[in-house]
């Protein structure tokens, strides 16, 4: 081999080293990519920690978990993104539910109540948007007033009792099976797909970047911000109806206390998925593969016995090193502007 020859084989080399280094470097540099490589070496670990793990019914039961969580996720992530919150998902959650469960117990058919459920979490979306976007009033503050509302709402509309015994027609809704599986993980297939697919592609979906990015030039770019807020917190509330009504049907009952603390876990999984608390970031994938790491978290902590109470200490841990990732990571940015 010639000296020539030699040294283009070498530059070859490097040049090809070199491309494939930059091309992990680019892939490290999405989150959905390094949090589903560390879904993947915990999945390998629990493996050999637990067998049962990877059994074909827990698969389903971390996935049948989740349904309720990403399902809200999805909405919550497009909020988080166009700078917003809602701290009022898991009481709209149970809202729908007992409403849904009264209309059933009062004769309404299920395709009505289920609408009827639906509607009354579109009523809280508009609240929440309404109160946001037209009165300018801090996020946080609306969805807390509204979160305590509700849930007192609750108490008087079921007279502090759960609604039971509700009718097969409806609870096939969580129950039903497809292939084996149940319906309530199909929908959150679909949900996330196509929720990722419109956050990707959708210009009206993208306006929420601009909006998280930097509201005063959005509005100046001609984007209408107070109707694209209003209908973030729509699709959030909507979606929290969707959750309560899967997991309503599931159970075969409306519960008054369930979703409570919910919403902070979704939060959770959406920071960890990418979202920023600051606007302007995030994504339909990550928040689904953020709370999919936080239900093999929980499920692996009930799998090796861990106490419940350490369970919520290991939940608020997260959550706390999320926001500090998240606050280190816009500094870091803004730092290099």
């Amino acid at each position: 081999m010639t000296e020539q020859e030699t040294r283009t084989g070498r530059i070859t080399t490097n040049s090809t080293e070199s491309g494939l280094l930059a091309t992990l470097r680019r892939l490290a540099s999405f989150r959905e990519f390094v949090l589903l490589l560390v879904i993947i070496a915990f999945t390998i670990i629990m493996a050999l920690a637990s067998p049962i793990f990877i059994t074909r019914l827990n698969i389903e039961a971390i996935l049948l978990a989740l349904s309720v969580e990403a399902t809200i996720a999805v909405g919550m992530v497009v909020l988080l993104i166009s700078g917003g919150l809602d701290l009022s998902v898991g009481s709209t959650l149970a809202f729908v539910g007992v409403v849904t469960g009264l209309a059933l117990t009062a004769g309404i058919s299920s395709p009505l109540s289920i609408l009827i459920g639906l509607l009354a979490a579109l009523s809280v979306g508009l609240l929440n948007g309404s109160l946001v976007a037209k009165l300018k009033i801090n996020p946080f503050i609306t969805t807390l007033g509204t979160m305590i509302t509700i849930r007192g709402l609750l108490l008087i509309l079921a007279e502090g009792r759960a609604v039971l015994n509700l009718p097969k027609s409806f609870t096939v809704v969580g129950q039903g099976r497809l292939f084996g599986i149940q319906y309530p993980i199909f929908i959150l297939l679909i949900l996330v797909v196509g929720g990722d697919l419109l956050l990707r592609n959708s210009r009206f979906f993208r306006q929420s970047y601009y909006i998280g990015g930097n509201e005063n030039a959005a509005r100046l770019s001609g984007i209408n911000v107070d109707l694209v807020k209003i209908f973030n917190y729509c699709l959030v509330a909507v979606l929290a109806g969707t959750a309560g009504l899967m997991i309503t049907a599931r159970f075969g009952s409306s519960s008054l206390t369930v979703g409570t603390g919910i919403e902070l876990r979704v939060i959770t999984a959406c920071i960890i998925g990418g979202a920023s608390l600051s606007g302007g970031e995030g994504s339909v994938l990550g928040a689904f593969l953020g709370a999919l790491f936080m239900g093999m978290l929980a499920n692996a902590l009930n799998l090796l016995g861990v106490d419940v109470y350490y369970q919520s200490f290991v939940t608020g841990l997260i959550l706390i090193l999320a926001v500090v990732f998240d606050v280190l990571n816009e500094r870091r940015k803004a730092s290099r502007s």
